[in-house]
């Protein structure tokens, strides 16, 4: 489809007029579920880099334009987070029961603004240092436990036989990043499986997703205020270490973005890093790749592509400003959309075709002083080492379904796979699971016994996918 950008010099129809006159298209139709590409293009064609849409009954404007994608994210003052900032919420143009509230009510880092947001991002950065720098003990055991974690879950998975059929997300994608946040969190034994498995109900929305919510946050009180009173060598305690007068409720919200935005944006990231790998001609070099060392690459690649998070909670004009066709009001509301950033022509036309090494300026863990700080952590300890697990233990792996019938499900924020369908044939029995130190084995399971792991909510929802003979 050709492009025809509106010239930044050239004023757009109505450019001047206030958003609410603008009578903006609705965003999240069923176009946007199923091609979103195609409505970020037609956004794009009609109004340029900055387009004002309809986020269900609320206006707001989309940044679709990589360069003001970046000028947006780098300059915190100009562009700030904080719902305070939102001048129609202020004035109680904002619908109480608007869909999306509860999920931007929740005050923690990804959405706090003010005067407290760099004494807690100095917290997260200190607190998740020991857990991101490899050279740290604290992350050679979560990498450990990770491995331990993927190892567990092959295993249960091929229960059904050395062939046969697997949802490798809902068995693989979307229980290790979990399992590796509640390490994370410091839960005991199986203790944190309800939580990962109510994470779970949140992320879906259905219809059991609020008292999933209360249930999640209630856990998550219990848990701050335990390592209030007991500190570990967990990501909570060194939190509170970092930030002393972080309060039981501040920390538990704190705990639920870390389980819910590793978890799904992981999550995904793995599964559309496993799609890349064995669909279409490039599998043998894909794989050769990943065998050499270079699975970061890949990552990159894929979230060029096909970003996990899509568009970025929002963030607000401090003041009236030009940003491509339009001058946006002090206090408008203004969405970066990762998804459509990547796709700007001005962007993707300057990446090389075909390259086997992908640009490392994607937009997935956001840009500036806001990028996410648990990128590394996330993107390397987590989705690196489990999609390089996962080619190790499968001689073969093949779609179950053309890549381009896969079903995809979509949110304001992200966007991933509800299942991914495949058939696999394990390697031969020379590639076992692989021996790790007594103590990592010990910090992936806190030594729960067998028939605890049974009982578990989680395993037994695994174990109740299981698909024998294929």
């Amino acid at each position: 489809m050709e492009f025809h950008l509106v010239d930044e010099g050239e004023s757009a129809p109505g450019d001047d007029a206030p958003l609410e006159a603008l009578a903006p298209e609705p965003l999240l139709t069923r176009d946007y579920e199923t091609r979103p590409a195609l409505v970020y293009e037609r956004l794009r064609q009609r109004h340029g880099p900055v387009a004002p849409v309809d986020l269900l009954g609320v206006p707001a404007w989309l940044v679709l334009g990589y360069k003001e994608s970046l000028q947006v994210l780098q300059d915190d003052a100009a562009w700030p987070k904080g719902l305070e900032n939102w001048r129609a919420r202020t004035e109680g143009r904002v619908p109480a029961d608007w869909p999306l509230g509860p999920s931007l009510e929740v005050n923690h880092i990804l959405i706090q603004g003010g005067p407290g947001y760099p004494t807690l991002r100095g917290a997260w950065d200190t607190a998740l240092r020991p857990f991101q720098d490899p050279r740290h003990p604290q992350a050679k055991r979560l990498k450990s436990a990770v491995t331990v974690y993927a190892d567990e879950l092959i295993t249960l998975l091929a229960q059904g036989g050395r062939t046969g059929m697997a949802d490798l997300s809902a068995q693989f994608s979307r229980p290790l990043p979990l399992m590796a946040a509640s390490h994370l969190l410091g839960f005991p034994g199986s203790q944190g499986d309800d939580a990962l498995m109510d994470m779970w109900r949140v992320l879906d929305a259905g219809p059991d997703a609020e008292p999933a919510l209360e249930r999640l946050l209630e856990t998550l009180m219990r848990l701050a205020a335990a390592k209030r009173e007991r500190p570990g060598d967990d990501f909570p305690s060194h939190l509170l270490a970092a930030h002393p007068d972080l309060s039981v409720d501040a920390l538990a919200r704190e705990l639920f973005m870390l389980l819910g935005m590793t978890s799904d944006h992981v999550g995904i990231l793995i599964s559309n890093t496993v799609v890349e790998v064995i669909s279409g001609e490039s599998e043998g070099g894909v794989r050769a790749a990943l065998s050499a060392g270079m699975v970061r690459e890949t990552m990159n690649r894929v979230v060029m592509r096909k970003p996990p998070l899509v568009n970025f909670v929002p963030r607000f004009a401090a003041r009236d400003t030009r940003l491509g066709n339009y001058t946006l009001r002090a206090g408008d509301p203004v969405w970066v959309s990762s998804a459509a950033a990547h796709a700007d022509p001005l962007f993707a036309g300057q990446m090389a075709p075909g390259s086997t090494l992908s640009s490392r300026a994607h937009l997935s863990w956001g840009a500036g002083p806001r990028q996410c700080p648990a990128r590394e952590l996330a993107s390397v300890t987590i989705a690196a080492a489990g999609v390089g697990r996962l080619f190790e233990r499968f001689g073969h792996l093949e779609l179950a379904l053309p890549v381009d019938q896969l079903p995809w499900r979509s949110s304001p924020f992200m966007r991933g796979l509800r299942s991914l369908p495949v058939r696999y044939e394990l390697a031969s029995a020379s590639v076992p699971p692989l021996p790790v130190p007594a103590e990592a084995v010990a910090a992936a399971t806190e030594v729960a016994d067998p028939a605890e792991k049974r009982r578990s909510s989680l395993w037994r929802y695994l174990t109740g996918l299981i698909r024998p003979g294929g």
